[in-house]
Parts: C-alpha cells; sequence; structure tokens
C-alpha cells in the first residue's frame, strides 16, 4: 500500500504497551501491543523498553500492512515512569522526523478528553489523577508511585490482599479465600513464605500486579476480604477524581470525569468509584479514546495536523 503521511502514538504503561498509526486523514491504519516498559535508568530496564517499543511498532505496522522499515512524520510516545530517562534511546529506536516523549497519564488526558474541559483518573499498576479546563491548562494529584502512593491501582490492590491474607493466617483477620490465592501463585504453605516471594527479582511490580484480577474474581465469587480490597480502591480513585477537579476553577458539574486503566474492569471496583465521584457531584463518563489515540493526537498536533470529528476508532 501506499503510505503517504504517517504519524505514530504509543502509550507505554507498567502493564503493557500499545501502539496506533494514523494517516494524515485521521485513519486508523494499524494497532499494535506488547508487554510492558517502564523506568530506563539500569540496562534490565533499557533492554526491556527497547523490546517493547520496537515490538508494539512492529505489530502495529504489520496490522497496516506497512513494512518495518516504515518512518514517521511525527511520533509521540507516552510513558510510564516519565520521560527524563527514554527520549535518547527512543530517538534510536523510533524512526520519525519529529519524536517527544510525555509522561503516560498526559497522553491519556489527550485521548479522554481532546476538546474541552474534563479530568480522568488512570488505574493500572498505579494510579493518578489529572484534568485540565477549556484553556488547557493541566493539573493532576497522586501517582506518587508504589513506595508511597498509587493507592487504588493494581499493585496497591495486591499489596492490601497480602495484608489481609497475612492477618488470617495470624489469627486475628477475617478468613479469606486470599490465603489459597497467594499460597497457589507462589506454591509455598503459608502466606508468610509468598509474601517473601513477592520480594525476589523473579517478582517485579508489574508480575504481582497481574494479580488484582484474581482479586477481584474472589470478590465476585463472594469474598468479603477481596471485596473490601475493591471497595476501598474505588474509593481511593474517587478521592483522586474529586481532588483533581477541585483543583481547577471550574465547577464540578463541569467537568466530566473519565476514567482509564485496567482495575477499572472490575465491577466493585468501578461501581465504589463511581458512587463517590456522585457523592461530590462529579459526572463520571467513558473516555473518548484511549492513551494510545491520546498520543497519536499529540503527534498530529506536533505536525499542525488537524483531526477533531474523525472517528478514530
Amino acid at each position: 500500500m501506499a503510505a503517504g503521511r504517517l504519524f505514530l502514538g504509543v502509550d507505554g504503561g507498567q502493564s503493557s504497551t500499545k501502539a496506533v498509526i494514523g494517516d494524515a486523514a485521521g485513519n486508523v491504519l494499524g494497532r499494535g501491543r506488547a508487554g510492558p516498559c517502564n523506568h530506563a535508568s539500569k540496562s534490565e530496564g533499557r533492554s526491556k523498553l527497547r523490546i517493547a517499543v520496537s515490538a508494539v511498532i512492529e505489530d502495529a505496522l504489520e496490522m497496516a500492512g506497512l513494512p518495518v522499515a516504515t518512518g514517521f512524520e511525527a511520533a509521540c510516545l507516552g510513558m510510564s515512569g516519565g520521560p527524563a530517562d527514554k527520549r535518547d534511546l527512543i530517538a534510536e529506536i523510533v524512526r520519525a522526523d519529529a519524536i517527544r516523549v510525555f509522561d503516560d497519564a498526559e497522553v491519556a488526558l489527550e485521548g479522554a478528553v481532546p476538546d474541552g474541559a474534563g479530568a480522568v483518573v488512570i488505574a493500572g499498576t498505579g494510579s493518578i489523577g489529572l484534568a485540565k479546563d477549556t484553556a488547557g491548562t493541566t493539573v493532576r494529584c497522586g501517582g506518587w508511585g508504589y513506595l508511597f502512593g498509587d493507592e487504588g491501582g493494581a499493585f496497591s490492590i495486591v499489596r492490601k490482599a497480602v495484608q489481609l491474607a497475612l492477618a488470617a493466617e495470624e489469627g486475628w483477620g477475617d478468613g479469606t479465600s486470599l490465603v489459597d490465592l497467594f499460597l497457589g501463585v507462589t506454591g509455598t504453605d503459608s502466606v508468610n513464605k509468598a509474601m517473601h516471594c513477592f520480594y525476589r527479582p523473579d517478582w517485579p511490580r508489574d508480575r504481582i500486579a497481574r494479580l488484582a484480577p484474581d482479586i477481584d474474581a474472589a470478590a465476585e465469587a463472594g469474598d468479603r476480604c477481596a471485596a473490601e480490597v475493591l471497595q476501598a480502591a474505588g474509593r481511593a480513585l474517587g478521592d483522586l477524581a474529586v481532588t483533581v477537579t477541585g483543583m481547577l476553577e471550574l465547577p464540578r458539574a463541569q467537568i466530566p470525569v473519565h476514567y482509564s486503566g485496567g482495575v477499572f474492569r472490575s465491577r466493585s471496583a468501578l461501581r465504589s468509584f463511581r458512587s463517590r465521584c456522585e457523592e461530590h457531584h462529579c459526572r463520571v463518563e467513558t473516555p473518548a479514546h484511549d492513551g494510545a489515540i491520546g498520543a497519536l493526537l499529540l503527534a498530529y498536533g506536533m505536525a499542525g495536523v488537524s483531526v477533531l470529528g474523525r472517528d478514530l476508532k
């Protein structure tokens, strides 16, 4: 196929990396998906990022029927952990006349709210809230990382579930099926031993976070401790929405709140999130687009190409 002018958007998260390729008319030609990419300050992280970004672009090019050596007029990448330690490495990987690297939260906001005022709460491995007004002024809260924050994110969900399982095992907490869950995934005979497994290099943060859907399944099956964890996560994410919308000089009713990230696939977490938002008169809506499309929109903007009104599906 004739390539023409091509644009690339990439959303690189701690759980997965997504890419989308569009042409100058705003048509989405191909999408790709690959593994996580996060910090790149150490050699292992740089290798993971290089593999993930290369793979996701190749996947999108294959879907679009374009050769691997295809170049782009502009490329925008939103990266978990921030852009500072990734710009030079990405410039070596991506073939583009112009490249910009943002935080992944920024491309999620652009995708959720491509025009006007709005907010987005993101809950993947971690969590963060962002909002912008009609002038494009952006504010944010949360996103402090797994040591000091990220409440409501998948890693935080698993951490709390481990705490409740430990309490149950030691006899001072409620009984819960979470005990068997953690014994099963680690192949140990106690939650204490399972907890120590999670400190090992073979259990990195993203692998631990991927246990969150199992905790959601336990909640759906009637486990009260698991349900408590998911409900608390939803409330924490709702608090992010309430806080970040309050930072703008607009009435909350004029700032639609969008949500993005795998945690919101939990019905329990989403219900709790919606309830918390509604208590404070925040209007909850599904995002217009995902972070990869948000990155693509920013790439179009870099080249002065307007695609507002296009479907971009």
